[in-house]
């Protein structure tokens, strides 16, 4: 819970307006718990979410928490958001939530979800629970496959404390000789390289898993197995206790660019580094010996408040595996395939459909196969000359980064525009960057003191009539794990104005020039800012001049107190605002005579809410806007984004009447902002009916491709052409 009630306040800066960035985050994260323990999702899917709100948390902690105690010991007293909390009182309320929020997690998870999954015949094992056949089989799997893995670590003097991994779980053992009755320390690491949970043999024929479905899966956590067995691994010690721990360090990379001279080395340097980052949490056990948590907290330079005492199984990230059991259709979200949009379905290829108009994909609901056809045409078309894009965040085995590698392959002018500072994927974007380098790609990390974090693709192709040029838009990032299970709206187009905008976007990150006149694009950090709050004062004065202003945002956070302060001026002027906002939300809504006209939601399921929609009612001529930048001070002053209008009507409408209609009319997975920044969930007023945004975007997706009628013809194979060499260098921004 945030702060209670504000007294009135006279300027719109006044600290009690705003909810705290961190305090907000965990809010969230809240809701994600909530989906987990919500009886209504199946027993599979809140799996799921139990290990999404772990996996959530550890990023919160490397980044979040490490970065206010970074504060704490240079002696920043405040924090930097506009609610102004002491640095202090927000760790302190930061450790009191996640607590409370602890004791619910595993509430949930042992009282709720694993005796519902040991019904459905899913069951995990605890050491006692464990029959003669698994101990038996146990014993010769630790000698046959986990034994020579292993690696006792004594602590002494002769032995310092070894440096842990991030994230990993550790066995911390006390035992002694039995000469002596001195107590020893050693630390054990349960390896990542082996599965988390050990498969059991099943019990016989006719078994069952307690009276409910038969047992067809039995797991045991691996970390009990090594402890059962630790004395092979120290023979002739007498173990006096042995405690699971798991230690989180400070992740975030941070690179003073004034100094920089090789952005990919200091960035790879900063990723070797961050191996050996500070810690800020341990996890342990909570049956474990006092005598074992002052050792680790004293080793790791911890203080108690840092030490966190969990009641059951650490590391929930694990439930993953039990989760990807194939399988039981009833205990999941039903299935869904990703539909084909008609107008590429129709087409005789990829290039007219998008010369006979403007194309809008819904993804997931919309099938992320047409983003990547489009730069495997690209890379296949001998009439291609040029493709240019802009990579963030991609998938371990990217078939858009393949297709970029065989474009530089048949010869073709390739750009790729690799974000290096991704936050905790620098590594992967490292990989892929000296891969393109191979094969021939014009790789560009663009300016060491911005992200960038637009989403672009370009392609320029020779046809009949001349050059042509073609572009894809999107508030997602070019990465097909994550285009199912995010929404985000994509964008094709070959108009001109964008076209030429694209270019200009491409010279702006690759080479020297003053920033354009943009014809189309709204690009961070030169003008997003002001653009929007241009945007909103214009609603604001319609109202005052007697006509109806109106905004509605679908965004992830909003944080930035110049935009907040405007949409406070505009609520105070009467116009009606509707916020759609998933994440992070320092506005706070609800105060007389301040924000009384907004109203936030959080729409909170089965897929991550990714994409950003700006709507501005503009006197009845509505104007709509998406792109990659949220209502954050970093998207907005420390990234490179893109917004851009959509003007085709009948997209428009698309925008307006589809998405963002049902997203606001949704009473099922939408909760809101009270004042005191709890989230209330929606539900059903009496008479209506229940409204899933989500499953109505599924249902609207199938409905539109029953619209195609054909299949594209494939492309014909294309000669090989000799690749060109590479190029590979960043720059500093133009300060202009």
């Amino acid at each position: 819970m945030q702060r209670p009630a504000a007294p009135p306040v006279t300027t719109l800066d006044d600290p009690s307006l705003y909810f705290n960035r961190e305090l907000s985050w965990l809010e969230f994260n809240r809701r994600v718990l909530e989906e987990a323990q919500d009886a209504n999702v199946p027993l599979l899917e809140r799996l799921k979410f139990l290990a999404i709100f772990e996996s959530n948390l550890d990023e919160f902690f490397m980044v979040r928490v490490g970065g206010l105690l970074q504060k704490m010991q240079s002696g920043i007293s405040y924090g930097s958001g506009a609610d102004r909390m002491p640095v202090k009182e927000q760790l302190e309320r930061i450790g009191q939530t996640v607590r409370e929020m602890t004791d619910q997690t595993y509430h949930c998870l042992m009282k709720e979800v694993l005796p519902g999954l040991e019904r459905e015949g899913i069951v995990l094992l605890a050491p006692k629970d464990l029959t003669e056949l698994h101990r038996k089989h146990l014993s010769e799997l630790f000698r046959r496959e986990i034994f020579p893995v292993l690696t006792p670590l004594a602590v002494d003097p002769g032995h310092p404390f070894p440096l842990l991994l991030n994230k990993s779980l550790n066995l911390a053992i006390v035992l002694q000789r039995p000469s002596n009755s001195e107590k020893l320390f050693a630390v054990v690491q349960v390896p990542s390289v082996l599965p988390r949970f050990v498969a059991l043999p099943l019990p016989g024929a006719g078994g069952d898993g307690g009276g409910g479905a038969a047992v067809r899966h039995v797991f045991t956590p691996l970390e009990n197995v090594i402890r059962m067995h630790l004395p092979e691994l120290f023979p002739g010690m007498q173990i006096e206790s042995a405690t699971v721990f798991r230690v989180t360090r400070y992740s975030d990379i941070e690179i003073d660019t004034d100094d920089v001279e090789d952005l990919l080395k200091e960035i790879e340097e900063e990723v070797r580094r961050r191996r050996r980052g500070a810690a800020v949490r341990l996890q342990i056990e909570a049956d474990a010996p006092p005598e074992v948590e002052q050792f680790l907290t004293t080793a790791l330079d911890l203080d108690p408040t840092d030490v966190y005492r969990h009641p059951g199984l650490l590391d929930l990230t694990g439930l993953f595996q039990i989760h990807s059991l194939p399988g039981y259709p009833h205990l999941r979200d039903p299935q869904f395939v990703p539909q084909l949009v008609p107008e590429f379905v129709q087409a005789t290829n990829l290039w007219s459909a998008i010369r006979n108009r403007d194309i809008l994909i819904h993804h997931p609901y919309e099938s992320f196969s047409h983003v990547v056809d489009f730069v495997e045409a690209a890379a296949n078309d001998e009439r291609v000359l040029a493709v240019k894009l802009t990579l963030y965040r991609t998938s371990s085995d990217s078939p858009v980064v393949r297709a970029l590698a065989r474009a530089a392959d048949n010869g073709k002018q390739v750009t790729a525009v690799i974000e290096l500072k991704a936050r905790l994927d620098e590594e992967r974007n490292i990989v892929w960057a000296h891969e393109l380098e191979k094969a021939g790609v014009h790789v560009v990390y663009g300016f060491p003191d911005l992200k960038t974090h637009c989403k672009v693709a370009l392609v320029v192709r020779r046809e009949d009539d001349g050059i042509r040029r073609y572009v894809h838009l999107s508030t997602g990032n070019y990465n097909p794990q994550t285009a199912r299970i995010y929404t985000d709206i994509g964008f094709f187009t070959c108009n001109p104005d964008f076209c030429e905008d694209a270019s200009a976007l491409f010279n702006y990150l690759t080479g020297y020039c003053e920033l354009p006149q943009w014809r189309k694009l709204v690009v961070a950090p030169s003008r997003m800012q002001a653009f929007m709050i241009e945007k909103i004062s214009r609603e604001t004065a319609l109202q005052q001049s007697g006509r109806e202003g109106r905004i509605i945002a679908k965004i992830n956070g909003i944080l930035e107190p110049a935009i907040v302060q405007a949409l406070y001026r505009a609520s105070q002027a009467g116009v009606r605002i509707d916020l759609i906002c998933r994440g992070i939300c320092s506005l706070r809504p609800g105060i007389p005579g301040i924000s009384d006209n907004i109203r936030v939601i959080s729409i909170v399921d089965r897929f991550l809410e990714h994409s950003r929609i700006y709507y501005f009612g503009n006197d009845g001529d509505p104007q709509v806007y998406i792109g990659s930048a949220d209502w954050m001070d970093r998207n907005l002053s420390r990234r490179v984004e893109v917004v851009f209008p959509i003007e085709t009507p009948e997209l428009k409408q698309r925008l307006i009447r589809e998405i963002l209609a049902t997203s606001l009319a949704d009473n099922t997975k939408a909760r809101l902002l009270l004042p005191d920044g709890r989230y209330e969930r929606l539900q059903p007023l009496d008479g209506q009916r229940p409204i899933r945004s989500q499953a109505c975007f599924l249902e609207m997706a199938l409905q539109n491709a029953s619209r195609a009628i054909a299949e594209p013809p494939p492309s014909p194979p294309l000669p090989f052409i000799e690749q060109r060499p590479s190029t590979r260098r960043y720059r500093k921004r133009q300060t202009s």
